[in-house]
């Protein structure tokens, strides 16, 4: 229980970070005229931060080799998180902050409940039920009224 907590807790702290890192990254690309430039410092710096972290834990580097066994697809995955990043710079000084997540947000969940129904990606499956899709449809809801308020 205490682990699941923790997890809980680190999974709304990540969430809680992504509307303060889209900020930064705004002010960042205003600053220079150019908001792809803010997404391009965000994995920079991030980047060389996951290194520097990877050289704590004392990562065993020869077992990158072993990545030439995953499909090419897995690799598009950075290009998506580019995507993401850059959208947010983008969208958040237009739509605003709690309008870009809650959509964000709609988003995550739609293509999630169809992930775990299928078991795409090699996950386990969790068939779609009317609980999940009550909260599909309460999703939707504070979209609308965030969008209206």
């Amino acid at each position: 229980m205490k682990s699941q907590l923790f997890l809980i807790v680190l999974a709304i702290l990540a969430g809680a970070v992504l509307p303060v890192q889209a900020g930064l990254n705004v002010q960042l690309g205003k600053s220079v005229h150019q908001p792809i430039f803010a997404a391009f410092a965000s994995f920079l710096i991030g980047t060389i931060g996951l290194l520097i972290y990877l050289f704590i834990l004392k990562f065993d580097f020869s077992s990158i080799g072993e990545s030439k066994n995953v499909s090419p697809w897995v690799w598009t995955a950075g290009i998506l998180g580019a995507f993401y990043v850059a959208a947010v710079i983008v969208l958040a000084p237009r739509l605003g902050v709690a309008l870009t997540f809650v959509l964000v947000v709609a988003g995550q969940m739609a293509v999630s409940v169809i992930v775990d129904h299928y078991g795409l990606l090699g996950l386990p499956v969790k068939q779609i039920n009317w609980q999940r899709m009550c909260g599909i449809a309460l999703l939707i809801a504070g979209v609308l009224l965030i969008r209206k308020y």
